[in-house]
């Protein structure tokens, strides 16, 4: 049962007509499995392995399931950036940068998923009933809510924006969940039947030249 549900979530990030095929090489294909990014993000610092998404994305919610086996097949550590390619994703790395500027990295798994239920209330919820739930997740926590930066924090977290929004813009993602591996290299999500097979393309790029 597990496996149909796992097949549709991945599918459901692939590159639009494009889809994984069998022809008897069992080494990663560019073009297939994995795509060279425009531009090496390497300048950014950015983790060896790292996913891009948003909280406004409900794949990459989902895709919070499977980040530990990826972390335990690669034997690398997930870190995050947060997607700016519009406004609703604008808002929402708001929300997640003011949690890594205090934390000095990536939230735990439990603080993304009150993130992810903050920012992904049902349609039916107003503007205050999901600014409370922000400011819970952040203030349960002893953390300064978006709500409530000063000035010099405001100033420091749009330095995270905007680095945030160059990687994004560079690096043409334009679609999430994504991985990037070395700041060169995006995995093709749809291009994967399974997490294993994925982390086999994520372990090859790895080993390849940054």
């Amino acid at each position: 049962m597990l496996k149909p549900i796992l097949k549709g979530i991945l599918l459901a990030a692939a590159v639009i007509g494009l889809s994984a095929c069998d022809n008897g090489n069992n080494q990663p294909q560019q073009g297939k499995q994995y795509d060279v990014l425009p531009v090496s993000l390497a300048e950014y610092n950015l983790a060896p392995l790292t996913e891009a998404f948003s909280l406004t994305c409900g794949h990459c919610r989902t895709m919070e399931t499977f980040v530990p086996q990826i972390e335990s097949l690669t034997k690398q550590s997930v870190e995050k950036m947060h997607v700016t390619f519009n406004e609703s994703a604008q808002v929402s790395a708001i929300i997640f940068y003011t949690a890594v500027m205090q934390l000095d990295g990536t939230p735990d798994k439990a603080f993304m998923e009150d993130l992810f239920a903050a920012v992904q209330m049902g349609a039916d919820a107003t503007a205050e009933q999901r600014q409370t739930a922000v400011e819970k997740a952040f203030e349960s926590r002893n953390l300064i809510s978006p709500y409530q930066l000063d000035e010099a924090q405001q100033t420091r977290l749009f330095e995270y924006i905007n680095k945030a929004e160059e990687i994004t813009t560079r690096g043409q993602i334009n679609s999430v969940p994504a991985f990037i591996v070395n700041g060169k290299y995006q995995v093709i999500t749809g291009g994967h039947e399974t997490v294993e097979a994925m982390a086999d393309t994520i372990n090859y790029l790895l080993k390849q030249p940054k």
